[in-house]
């Protein structure tokens, strides 16, 4: 039952909370607190959701098949593991 802060960089400083035992993914926290972001497959395939991890870690429940370079993360599949800092464009 853990519970993370989530910071959104570039839309003033925008902070979200994820609990573990509420969200399935950070896409998850996202919709739940309002915040649209792309995505498609919600699976880890398509790499819609990429976004930049400014700070701290995320674990993954499967391995994503899209590519990401070393700083990106996909919102769709991936969980916190500590507080975390993402770049993200709103919608």
């Amino acid at each position: 039952m853990a519970s993370y802060k989530i910071t959104l960089r570039h839309a003033q400083g925008i902070q979200i909370s994820f609990h573990s035992e509420q969200h399935t993914s950070l896409l998850d926290a996202l919709e739940q607190s309002k915040i649209q972001i792309e995505f498609q497959c919600r699976e880890g395939f398509c790499g819609a959701c990429r976004v930049r991890l400014c700070k701290g870690k995320v674990g993954y429940r499967h391995k994503p098949l899209a590519f990401i370079d070393k700083n990106e993360i996909l919102a769709c599949s991936c969980q916190p593991l500590t507080d975390i800092d993402i770049d993200i464009d709103i919608n």
